[in-house]
């Protein structure tokens, strides 16, 4: 079957039809944005200058904070324009990259945090061997597995939207194109499609979920066995691991973990996984970690973080 595309671009329906919701959105979602650009790239910096990519744990941060930047990046700057647009459209290009982009860095960075989980499990449970199974080398390689996955997993989802025939209408309820709003605008049956994109998404997202939380109950189990001291050390650490699992994970198994089909609710579940936890990452890791802290007052000075000093 020939395939027929009259569809040059899409229209978003954006988070308000509201002008004075979209003017408080715009000013909100400015500041978020800012966050996550100034607090990544300070993350970034203060692991870099201060040589704390040494560390396995700092390296993956890193790459971590570097992906967040890339992942809102994708969605918040077009979104924040089209809240003060009165035609808020995409074309059909920028959408299917905009799409590749979204699943990309966002399955990356479930694959990173899949690998710091693995790194904080071998440094607590496997401690004299961790320097072994953590080389520089593997966690090279580890690193570039996750880039490798989320490319596969990515281009699966394109190659998948770019054969369906849109011949209109081209109205997206969304404010960036995700695989199940677009599906929905396809002038074909995409039941096969939306099966293969949910055996896809969500066993990615629901697997790795379920290996984390493994992962972090056989840690937390394990640290009855050490001392008071390295037990409080490890809870902070994997404390704030496990609080950006649950903000990431749950709103993305709740969108991808299900057959092809779309609610009113699920921009603003979409907002927790593309802004809000690259917002709050930073935050989470930084006010967690007495050695992130350290790194900062001393790179940056120590009005940064005065509350450390007595600690």
């Amino acid at each position: 079957m020939e395939k027929i595309n009259n569809v040059t671009e899409f229209i978003f329906w954006g988070l308000s039809q509201n002008l004075e919701v979209e003017e408080v959105c715009f000013v909100v979602f400015s500041f978020f944005y800012t966050v996550i650009l100034l607090g990544n790239l300070l993350i970034m910096l203060t692991i870099y200058r201060g040589k704390l990519f040494k560390s396995p744990m700092y390296f993956f941060l890193s790459y971590l904070s570097f992906v967040d930047i890339c992942y809102s990046s994708v969605t918040a700057p077009k979104m924040i324009v089209d809240l003060l647009a009165k035609s808020k459209t995409i074309s059909y290009v920028g959408c299917m990259l905009q799409l590749f982009g979204v699943h990309f860095f966002g399955c990356t960075e479930i694959f990173i945090l899949t690998v710091m989980a693995y790194d904080r499990y071998v440094a607590i449970c496997k401690p004299l061997h961790y320097t072994t199974i953590m080389g520089c080398d593997r966690c090279n390689k580890m690193l570039l597995g996750t880039w490798i996955g989320g490319f596969l997993h990515s281009i699966i989802q394109v190659a998948l939207v770019v054969p369906l025939p849109f011949c209109g209408p081209n109205e997206i309820d969304h404010y960036f194109c995700d695989i199940h709003p677009v599906l929905k605008l396809a002038c074909t049956d995409t039941y096969i499609v939306g099966v293969v994109v949910t055996a896809n998404s969500g066993t990615i997202a629901l697997g790795s979920f379920v290996i984390l939380i493994i992962s972090y109950t056989i840690i937390l189990v394990s640290l009855r066995k050490h001392s008071a001291e390295n037990r409080r050390k490890a809870l902070s650490t994997c404390g704030s691991h496990i609080a950006v699992v649950i903000i990431f994970f749950g709103p993305c198994i709740f969108m991808y973990m299900r057959p092809d089909t779309t609610f009113s609710e699920d921009k603003m579940v979409a907002v927790f996984y593309t802004i809000i936890t690259p917002m709050l990452n930073p935050l989470i890791y930084t006010l967690r970690n007495a050695e992130v802290k350290n790194a900062m007052k001393r790179l940056w000075g120590r009005k940064v973080f005065p509350e450390a000093n007595g600690k």
